[in-house]
């Protein structure tokens, strides 16, 4: 009896010990200069409930933020010594960026490769996918 007890509290712990979130895998885009990773919503929502990363709005003009955002930032000018200086210094640190349909976080996304930056993310449809996927915005 005192084994079955004991198996049993066993299994327990170890149910108790996993994970629940689910693994945030992506879709990793080679480009010039090395690689990023594409999220999708669902994934960019498991990852803000365990915010590690800077999490930048690239979109212009302002059309709202997800929330938890860190920065805005225009797209064109995230290369510019004033915006990169608001970067981490550590081109390994995790950065999500994201705009308002995608196309413009693609472009920032691959800057910060070809400038050395390795752990980049991209939300993939950018803020259009965000609220389909019923997720809400700032505004």
């Amino acid at each position: 009896m005192k084994k079955l007890i004991l198996v049993l509290l066993s299994a327990i712990l170890l149910t108790a010990c996993q994970s629940t979130s689910a693994e945030v895998v992506g879709e990793t885009v080679i480009v010039d200069g090395g690689s990023y990773t594409r999220v999708s919503p669902g994934e960019l929502n498991t990852m803000l409930k365990n915010k590690d990363f800077t999490f930048i709005n690239v979109h212009i003009p302002f059309e709202g933020n997800i929330e938890d955002t860190d920065l805005s930032i225009p797209y064109d000018q995230i290369t510019e010594t004033s915006y990169l200086a608001q970067l981490p210094t550590d081109k390994n640190a995790k950065i999500v960026l994201y705009c308002r349909s995608g196309r413009m976080s693609q472009i920032a996304t691959e800057a910060l490769v070809k400038l050395g930056y390795t752990n980049v993310l991209d939300l993939a449809g950018g803020m259009v996918d965000w609220e389909q996927a019923g997720y809400e915005l700032e505004k």
